[in-house]
């Protein structure tokens, strides 16, 4: 399989380069010349636009910062659009807006070409070390063509479904983890002006019910089947517990904005008289407001 690939940079040279290490005949595209270097020297081919670069592959990848450029790689002047053959691939690697992929992907599929939404995570370290997880959308049959090829540049290859679902899988999953780094963040800061040793907090986080299991149980063992009632834990001793971190908070002056936006939510379900149920029913208040139930048969 003839493979080229558009997008040289922290995530694209290495996971290019661990393409051609496996064997591949491989053409490189990147605007800047220079990013191809360690690339043409390991035997890659150069194309001057993504265009030619389509006409001589049968697939190809693409690793670019976001949708801007891999709307106008596919569809621009130059672009693959016009230059890839019936029967070809195209699978982007990048983080993507799922509108983006979806339009891409009727595009292409006017010409008989199949694309997959597939992108990675696990950061320039994982790229290095051919150690991705790969979250794939699109055709089953494309996604057992581009698979050999995938695996060298991930260790967790996933197809999840139709077109679109690789990106959605990357886009929850960001969210998730941004997001907590800003929860972590108010915690620590917190338990350390109130005079806490940072290491031994962390010890004392590690070591309890957070550290001993993953915060994504929740959505297997309970949400999953809506055991919200199992009470173990009851949301009004989490109200409690809320509280007291909110004062000694404000006795540091430490702010704490995405706890307080929790504790609000807290209070709305309390009022509902939910405060005997378990604290993990505050998934199903979000449940509620997002007008959706994630639970698996």
């Amino acid at each position: 399989m003839r493979v080229g690939f558009i997008g040289l940079g922290n995530m694209g040279g290495p996971m290019c380069l661990n393409i051609i290490r496996a064997g591949y005949k491989v053409t490189v595209f990147d605007i800047s010349r220079d990013a191809a270097a360690p690339h043409l020297e390991a035997g890659a081919a150069w194309a001057n636009d993504p265009g030619e670069l389509a006409a001589r592959s049968d697939l190809v990848l693409s690793s670019l910062p976001g949708p801007i450029e891999v709307y106008d790689v596919v569809a621009g002047r130059g672009g693959l659009a016009p230059a890839m053959g019936p029967g070809s691939i195209y699978a982007d690697l990048s983080t993507n807006s799922v509108a983006v992929v979806r339009r891409l992907h009727h595009l292409l599929k006017e010409k008989q070409v199949e694309m997959l939404d597939a992108p990675v995570s696990g950061g320039t370290i994982g790229a290095q070390r051919g150690a991705l997880a790969v979250w794939v959308g699109g055709d089953q049959a494309a996604y057992q063509r581009v698979e050999p090829v995938l695996k060298a540049i991930g260790d967790k290859l996933l197809h999840l479904g139709g077109i679109g679902s690789g990106t959605i899988a990357k886009l929850v999953h960001n969210q998730i983890a941004l997001t907590m780094t800003l929860v972590v963040a108010e915690g620590f800061t917190l338990g350390v002006k109130a005079g806490a040793d940072p290491q031994m907090l962390l010890k004392a986080v590690s070591e309890g019910v957070l550290g001993r299991s993953s915060p994504l149980g929740i959505v297997s063992r309970v949400a999953f089947k809506g055991a919200f009632d199992n009470t173990q834990f009851a949301l009004q001793l989490a109200r409690k517990d809320l509280g007291l971190a909110a004062e000694l908070a404000h006795d540091h002056n430490v702010p704490m904005p995405l706890a307080a936006q929790f504790r609000e939510q807290v209070e709305a379900a309390m009022a509902r008289g939910w405060g005997g149920r378990d604290a993990t029913a505050m998934f199903a208040f979000q449940e509620e407001v997002a007008g959706v139930k994630v639970r698996v048969p």
